[in-house]
């Protein structure tokens, strides 16, 4: 299944998207998308739903975010050999863990605004998973059953505030820097989600081309060392980095600024766009 939440920021309502391209509205079924709805044995009951009997959405929508009520972003960094060696940084023996705070959510097409004082703002296309169960110490072998699914997300980046001190949180976690979506795609539809092409292009022009297939650590690998740090619960989502093709790894590096549009996605999980702002007062 393919899950969305569409409406008014603050006001979306859940959905899912039919065979056929078109929303359906889950209203009449769930309050809302949220973590209590992401256990695996729950979207498998609305997987059963005849889709035929619910409402279409008609016209042009905004999505939201795909979730609600999302605990924590756990990112990991440097997760791409060829991303380290852009990046002039050693290639990890371990993964890289930071964390993006929760107010730099944001629609899967909604505007991204730079932070105040922002030079080098950066992208990063990166496959999002969502976890569906409460993980701790999971092992590498079961990590994937608990997974509710998987979702684009665009790790946008302040790099004059990342590098600024050993911790990234700084760079990574200003509003509007985790565009999320546009929908949840279901473990049943991404059986192997270390073989999904990732791509971004940047006002027309493609600036990341990778696959999942050359993380360093895999999604399973992932789940189980996170877990054994802290305890994953429903509705948590891991960035698990980006491919080569990022902003500062050109010479001379490009930034964002104010009017470029993002537009990036990921094979079976949809496509993102953002307009960029600069920070205004």
């Amino acid at each position: 299944m393919k899950l969305l939440r569409y409406g008014p920021l603050g006001n979306e309502k859940p959905a899912l998207l039919d065979d056929s391209g078109r929303i359906r509205d889950l209203s009449d079924h769930l309050n809302d998308l949220e973590s209590g709805s992401l256990d695996p044995d729950r979207l498998a009951a609305l997987g059963k739903l005849d889709t035929n009997s619910l409402p279409i959405v008609e016209g042009t929508v905004r999505f939201g975010t795909p979730i609600t009520g999302i605990g924590k972003i756990v990112a990991i960094g440097l997760n791409y050999a060829d991303h380290a060696k852009e990046s002039n940084l050693p290639i990890p023996e371990e993964p890289i863990i930071f964390s993006k705070a929760t107010t730099s959510l944001n629609g899967p097409n909604d505007d991204v605004v730079l932070p105040r004082g922002s030079e080098k703002g950066d992208w990063e296309v990166e496959l999002a998973i969502v976890i569906g169960r409460k993980a701790q110490y999971v092992t590498e072998e079961n990590a994937l059953g608990y997974v509710a699914g998987y979702a684009v997300a665009n790790d946008v980046s302040e790099r004059g505030f990342q590098m600024q001190c050993s911790q990234w949180d700084k760079g990574k976690g200003f509003d509007t820097s985790c565009p999320l979506g546009p929908w949840l795609v279901t473990t049943d539809e991404i059986t192997d989600p270390q073989n999904l092409k990732a791509w971004l292009e940047l006002n027309g022009d493609r600036v990341q081309d990778g696959n999942t297939k050359t993380m360093i650590f895999s999604c399973s690998n992932i789940i189980s060392y996170v877990s054994n740090y802290m305890i994953l619960m429903p509705g948590d989502v891991i960035a698990t980095g980006t491919p080569p093709g990022v902003g500062m790894g050109f010479n001379p590096p490009k930034y964002l600024k104010g009017g470029d549009v993002m537009r990036l996605g990921i094979e079976g999980l949809g496509e993102q766009s953002q307009k960029v702002k600069a920070y205004k007062a």
